[in-house]
């Protein structure tokens, strides 16, 4: 058997900006895992399975299809799990290694004991491990960035418009900047020349991934409000033209460059460019009509600023979870005492920490 662990991840500036290809965000790993195991199984000579508590009819069974060799599925459910075999069975062809059947189960910390889900990433953390434990399985010897590249061609298959920011935060961890690649014309140059031929492609010129110091100066505290967001619906709710998404833009692009040089020089200054994130984000939703900041989430980021710390909404919003920057200095007792009585769940998260291979890329 063979078994791949992910983390979960939290924006902490830059979200729904992040999708346009070019720009920046700042992400960070967290101690919640999801986890693949992977083994031949009983039933290797014929078809796969998929265990996981989110096929609720029992496991996904998958197999080849005569003749062309391409992974199908009763039912093809539009499923990142799914895209990620694929993907991997691609380049698998294309280096030419025996084609192989295999069981999957996946257990996940990213949801609580009634199914739903927290917010951290569990979609991007089932691609990154799913793909680690295929490395290993097919012997592929693939780099830390070829793993978050095929994580990516993966996940753009399902939804395009995925910043693969998610994706980069869990397969380096720790604090990163992340700026996004062209996904639509890495879309175009898989569907044309393949898997191989696309992990060099030209769409990756803006791809960012660097590495930031962990601000010792700084607490970060996560809340869960309980109710699930449909990211993918939000980012669809954006209006993507006119003066105000530009000015948007450029001014979170600034924000990011500022903060990604606070928790570089001045990690306690990082509590004001936070403050200045959730005000961009506050502009975006008048200017789309999206609700981005719930009824819980504003609590939660209020009851932050009464004691002099700072929270926002962590990606997508609308429900899901907040974060707060604190001051290493400032006591958080009273911020955890008022999201108690709100019911706003402290999950307790530590950041995953920075894993091997180059700084940036």
């Amino acid at each position: 058997m063979i078994s791949a662990q992910a983390p979960g991840k939290l924006f902490i500036a830059g979200e729904y900006a992040v999708v346009e290809p070019g720009q920046p965000a700042v992400l960070v790993a967290v101690d919640r895992y999801l986890t693949v195991h992977l083994d031949v199984g009983e039933h290797a000579a014929d078809v796969g399975r998929v265990h996981s508590s989110a096929y609720e009819r029992g496991p996904l069974v998958w197999a080849r299809e005569q003749g062309t060799g391409r992974i199908v599925v009763e039912h093809d459910p539009r499923d990142y799990v799914i895209s990620a075999l694929r993907t991997v069975d691609r380049l698998r062809a294309e280096r030419g290694l025996a084609p192989e059947y295999f069981d999957v189960r996946i257990v996940s910390e990213l949801e609580d004991q009634a199914g739903r889900k927290f917010g951290l990433g569990s979609s991007a953390a089932v691609t990154v491990a799913l793909i680690t434990a295929l490395d290993e399985f097919y012997r592929l010897g693939l780099t830390r960035l070829e793993r978050f590249q095929l994580a990516l061609l993966a996940t753009i298959a399902v939804s395009p418009k995925a910043s693969g920011g998610d994706l980069a935060a869990i397969t380096f961890g720790g604090w990163i900047s992340y700026t996004s690649p062209d996904r639509a014309e890495l879309l175009a140059h898989l569907d044309a020349h393949g898997v191989t031929a696309t992990l060099t492609a030209p769409g990756w010129q803006l791809l960012r991934v660097r590495r930031l110091p962990a601000p010792g100066d700084l607490q970060l505290l996560v809340g869960w409000t309980g109710t699930p967001a449909a990211t993918e619906i939000l980012v669809a709710g954006v209006q993507h033209t006119g003066e105000p998404y530009a000015d948007f833009l450029t001014s979170s692009r600034a924000c990011v460059q500022d903060l990604v040089t606070a928790l570089e020089t001045d990690p306690s200054s990082a509590v004001d460019v936070l403050r200045r994130a959730r005000r961009l984000l506050h502009q975006l939703e008048r200017h789309s009509g999206i609700l981005i900041e719930t009824e819980m989430l504003r609590d939660l980021c209020e009851i932050a600023e009464r004691h002099g710390a700072a929270g926002k909404p962590s990606g997508a919003g609308g429900g899901d979870c907040g974060i707060v920057l604190a001051r290493a200095s400032a006591s958080v007792t009273g911020i955890l005492a008022e999201w108690e009585a709100r019911d706003i769940r402290h999950l307790g998260l530590v950041v995953h920490p920075a894993e091997g291979g180059a700084d940036e890329c």
